[in-house]
């Protein structure tokens, strides 16, 4: 199929992308990557009558070091990031993440930006961005505002953007001392889209004992899913494979309720659930002893 007709405007600034999302709001749609919206507008499951192409502004696809964090502007190619050794230093459970993300003729023209602003809750990045603490700043006709990405989502495909403003950078903090990350998922095929999939993060001390966690969930809700139950069970323990096995079965039974599909019914995703943080906490763990 083809997509139904629209206008194309080209800008060659953030000002002037936002004066065209303030003059046609709820019209117009935002061309990034274009690798979800592009297929949705073949198909017109998406109708937009304005599209507004962010390629040919300048400094979105800047990668920069900030106070031992990273700062990652909304067009940076998945792709490029996965390469980056600034990320890699500063967030690598970004690197980690990324190829994992669909396949990488993709990534070559996907968005970091694209993918957390589209929201898809089978997507990896927007339950990174949870998982990492990371703050997203926005641009509109009011000017900038900062939103914690735990705040970002929601609901499905829903986001905390309003319809003049556009997402134009990822603040990434740096990590403490003793902080270890991992990511994991499982699908049907390599780049299919997750049947569920865990972000991690965790700190310790110098007895390994867990001094916070965060563990983000992809593909079993509406959003990302923050295992608030298990990450509270986790703290003041020292991370053996009893205690992981306990919060991840935390998880899988008190923080999700899954949606079931022709892929998965529910009772097989809180398996996925309980599988993957036994797998990821683990490798978390030791990075974190090894952070300290």
């Amino acid at each position: 199929m083809k997509p139904a007709p629209f206008a194309y405007h080209r800008p060659d600034s953030v000002d002037e992308a936002i004066a065209l999302l303030a003059e046609h709001g709820y019209d117009a749609k935002l061309l990034a990557g274009g690798q979800s919206l592009v297929p949705a507008m073949n198909f017109r499951l998406a109708q937009p009558a304005v599209l507004i192409d962010l390629n040919r502004i300048p400094g979105l696809d800047a990668i920069t070091e900030s106070d031992g964090g990273v700062r990652i502007g909304t067009m940076v190619r998945q792709r490029v990031a996965e390469r980056s050794t600034v990320i890699a230093a500063r967030a690598p459970l970004i690197t980690e993440t990324l190829p994992w993300v669909a396949h990488a003729q993709i990534r070559n023209r996907g968005t970091v930006g694209g993918s957390i602003a589209h929201a898809d809750p089978a997507a990896e990045l927007p339950a990174v961005i949870v998982a990492l603490g990371a703050r997203l700043h926005l641009r509109g006709p009011g000017g900038a505002r900062t939103v914690e990405a735990a705040d970002f989502y929601t609901g499905l495909f829903g986001t905390a953007l309003e319809p003049e403003e556009m997402l134009v950078e990822i603040e990434i903090p740096a990590a403490e001392p003793g902080t270890g990350f991992a990511f994991d998922e499982v699908s049907r095929r390599h780049g299919d889209f997750a049947l569920a999939g865990v972000a991690a993060r965790v700190r310790v001390d110098a007895d390994g004992r867990c001094l916070s966690a965060r563990i983000a969930l992809l593909s079993v809700g509406e959003g990302p899913v923050l295992a608030a139950n298990a990450e509270a069970a986790l703290i003041g323990q020292v991370l053996t494979e009893d205690a992981i096995r306990a919060a991840a079965s935390t998880a899988s039974q008190t923080d999700v309720d899954p949606p079931g599909d022709i892929h998965a019914t529910p009772a097989y995703r809180r398996q996925l659930v309980d599988v993957l943080i036994r797998r990821a906490l683990p490798r978390a763990a030791e990075k974190a002893r090894l952070a300290l």
